[in-house]
Order: C-alpha cells, then structure tokens, then sequence
C-alpha cells in the first residue's frame, strides 16, 4: 500500500500548480471584468445615468418653418395616430406634413388622409406615391429622399425627419424647435419611449436604450469637438442648410443604421444634441420575441462592418462583461466569487435608472446579464441572416452590404 499512497500524494502535489494556475486565471478574468465595470461607471459619459433630457430655453423671435417627412411603409396599425398627433401640434410657426408612401399595401396613405381630414388639417399633409427602389439605397433613405425634395421646393428652415409609428404630445415640435434655436442645432433628435408593455417589451426594451446609450454616451454625443455622434431614427429635427451642406440624404443612401450615419456627417457642420424624452413615443409593438430578435438583427452584424474578427471579439467581451461575472458569483472560488459579485451588483445598480425612466421595478436589474444573452443570439443571428443573403431585412426587403455612400 506504501507505494499507492506515495504514488498518490506525488500526483496530488504535481496537480496543485495545475490547480493554482487555473485558479489564478479565473481571478484575473474576475478580476478584468470588475474593472471593465468600473471604467464604464466611472469614464463611459454616465450613460447610466440616463439623465440626458434636453433643456429648457427660451422661445426663439420668430418661430421658423418646418416640414415634417415621414416615411411609412406598410403602417396601417400607427400611421393615423401619428399624422393626427403631428397636425395636432399646437407649434406658432409653419408647419407640414409630407408623408411617402413608400410602395404600401395595406392602405396606409388612405388612413394618413383620413386622419388629416379628421383633425381638420388636410391642406397641411401632403402624400406621395413612392417610386420604386433603385439600387444602392435602402428603402427607409429613399422614401425620405423623396420627401426631401418634395419638401424643398417650400425651403424650410427645418425637416423634422419621423417614423410612421411616433406619436408626439402637442408641444413636443415646440420644444423641439426652441432647443435647436437656442443652440444653434443642426441635429435635435430624441430617443422617443419605446413601447414597453407587455413581458418581452419589459424584458429587451429598456435594456435596448441602455446598450445604445452605453455605445454611443448621450454626453458625448452632445460635447462639441468628440467624434461620437449619433441619433435616434424615429425623431430627427435637422437644419435644412446643414443637410445641404452634408451632401443631402444621397450621402449616406446604402446605410442600414441611417440615423448614426446622418449624425455623423451633420456633426461636421455644428452642434448635434440627442436626449430621452417622455414628449413623444412608439406604438410599435414588439410583444413576441420574433419582433426583437428582428429588430437587432436587421442591422446588428452592419454595426460590426459585417466583419467576423469584429463579430468574435464582440462575443466574446459581451461574455467577459456580462456572463462570466455571474459564473464567478455562483461557482467561483474565494477572490473571483467576490469579484463576481461585485461585479453583478455593479452592472445592476447601472441599470436601475433606465428602468426607472420606464416605470418598471428595479427587480428587473439582476436579469440584466440573462438580457445581454439574447442580444448577443441577436448578433449572432444577424450575422447568419447575413451569410444567407437575409441580411437588413426589413418589410420584405434584404438591404445589407449594399456598398458605402460616396
């Protein structure tokens, strides 16, 4: 039996090293993700915060007009709601509607004429038949393209650039006007509250705001001189000279996240400034998980320049960031499970105040890392949809990998 028990306690002592490696490479990932953690708290333009909410400014001498241009491509369910809310705006200067019915067919520029009519503004919306889409646009920037050249034949001073889904409070075009004004503004766009009732909308939707706040801080988006720019597609008021000068919407017309595009080439021509608000929001559902999975999809491998170096990397630090602090916490040993922890406790603490701004429970918080998991399945899946020539989907069109605007 001797040499059993000698033979023994040699393996054991040659295994402790092994053992003592691993864990000292299991304290170290405990140890980067903590510190991922911190610099984003600490250094990332407080987009935790979420207190980015656009200001109060006096009334400007003399309001300027303004043409709204909305692209509506099959919107039966929202477009109503919207053109009444837009020709309901209780704005002192000129204000109309140019909607472009970008090839629909479920009527939806008969119920934009009807909700016109209804609020008794039928003279301020005008509708026009989209054309079909040439190649190397997509078809959100074409239909806009032809609102625009519509609407500049009436040169305004301002295009206010609105999904068919948004619905706005009577005031929100005044407030939007008099903080471009006051700041000399080329852009004014605000990440309007998205739909967040039902149990998958609870689950992605305010974690969605989060994770775009976090890649682009709402702070340094607004700081004149940083290169971060970015806006939110669904409320964009621009400065018709600015959009000129930019090159037009043509300048950007093969890119799927359009609004970032178009931030960052009008932050080259003045101030941009893109906040929350709670004076305009979506009645876009996305109460089944196909919705949101559709959503991210459509231009997350974009996002990534379609690159799959840049698709691992980005992986793997959701998993570093994300998941791994978790794994830690349950079945780490002595420093990585308190790294765990404290990492876990951190990232949900961040995600309390996005929560709150769309009245749920804080409750919700310590799910944040089982969210990030889906969005990563979304990533992945955009990049699938990609390899099978599905890529940008949207509306019964693949858009993606078009080639870049001139």
């Amino acid at each position: 039996m001797m040499p059993s028990v000698l033979s023994f306690t040699a393996k054991r002592r040659a295994a402790q090293p092994e053992q003592q490696a691993g864990r000292n490479v299991v304290d170290l990932l405990a140890f980067i993700a903590l510190a991922i953690w911190l610099y984003l708290i600490a250094a990332r333009g407080d987009f935790w915060i979420a207190g980015e909410r656009g200001f109060v400014a006096p009334p400007p001498a003399a309001w300027p007009q303004v043409i709204a241009v909305v692209p509506a491509r099959d919107e039966a369910d929202g477009v109503a709601e919207t053109v009444g809310s837009l020709l309901g705006q209780d704005y002192a200067g000129e204000f109309t509607v140019v909607l472009v019915d970008d090839q629909s067919t479920d009527g939806t520029a008969e119920l934009a004429r009807h909700a016109a009519a209804s609020a008794r503004a039928a003279d301020r919306l005008t509708v026009i038949s989209g054309s079909p889409l040439p190649s190397g646009w997509t078809g959100k920037l074409w239909a806009m393209q032809q609102g625009v050249a519509e609407a500049m034949t009436r040169t305004p001073a301002y295009l206010l650039f609105t999904d068919a889904d948004i619905v706005y409070r009577p005031d929100a075009l005044t407030r939007l006007v008099t903080q471009a004004e006051a700041k000399q503004l080329v852009l004014t766009s605000w990440m309007v509250k998205l739909r967040c009732e039902d149990i998958i909308e609870k689950l992605f939707i305010p974690a969605f705001v989060y994770f775009f706040q976090m890649l682009y801080p709402f702070a340094w988006v607004n700081r004149a001189g940083d290169a971060t720019a970015a806006a939110a597609g669904g409320c964009m008021l621009v400065r018709r000279d600015a959009l000129e000068a930019a090159g037009g919407i043509q300048s950007i017309r093969g890119a799927l996240i359009d609004d970032c595009a178009l931030a960052a080439r009008l932050k080259r021509h003045g101030p941009i400034q893109l906040t929350l608000t709670d004076d305009a929001h979506s009645s876009r559902p996305y109460s089944e998980f196909q919705d949101v999975r559709q959503m991210i999809a459509r231009s997350a491998y974009a996002q990534l320049q379609y690159s799959p170096v840049l698709l691992a990397g980005t992986i793997a630090g959701m998993l570093l960031t994300y998941i791994l602090p978790v794994l830690f916490a349950l079945f780490g040993g002595d420093a990585a499970q308190t790294m765990g922890w404290v990492t876990w406790a951190i990232m949900a603490v961040s995600f309390v105040p996005m929560l709150r701004f769309y009245r749920l429970s804080p409750a919700w918080a310590p799910l944040l890392p089982l969210i990030a998991l889906g969005y990563m399945a979304f990533t992945l899946d955009s990049a699938y949809q990609h390899t099978q020539g599905r890529g940008g989907y949207w509306k019964g069109r693949t858009q993606a990998d078009m080639g870049g605007a001139s």
